[in-house]
């Protein structure tokens, strides 16, 4: 019986992290699409002004920030790091897909 009320207590719990894991994920798909709609405008303004779809001044600025935000909150920052090349990559390709919409050759 005890061993019961065990496995029903943890199943309860289990299903508490599950629904907050489940809110999280949530949160950062909404986010993620938010921060597309921005860089989608930052897009925008680079093409109508002739300007490289990458900057990899501001993506190393960037990395060095996001690091240092992951090793503060105690998330491994090699981890934030290959996410943020992750999205990174995706925004520099819809930059030159908007580039060459826009009659821009693609730089460097």
């Amino acid at each position: 019986m005890n061993e019961e009320k065990d496995m029903a207590d943890a199943r309860a719990v289990l299903a508490g992290y599950r629904a907050s894991i489940d809110n999280i994920d949530a949160a950062l798909i909404h986010m993620l699409a938010e921060r597309f709609r921005c860089t989608k405008a930052v897009g925008v303004l680079k093409a109508e002004h002739g300007l490289p779809p990458a900057d990899p001044a501001r993506e190393q600025q960037q990395i060095a920030r996001l690091r240092q935000l992951a090793n503060d909150a105690h998330l491994d920052p090699d981890f934030a790091e290959k996410f943020l090349n992750f999205v990174v990559r995706e925004v520099i390709r819809h930059h030159e897909q908007i580039a060459a919409a826009n009659g821009v050759m693609k730089t460097g």
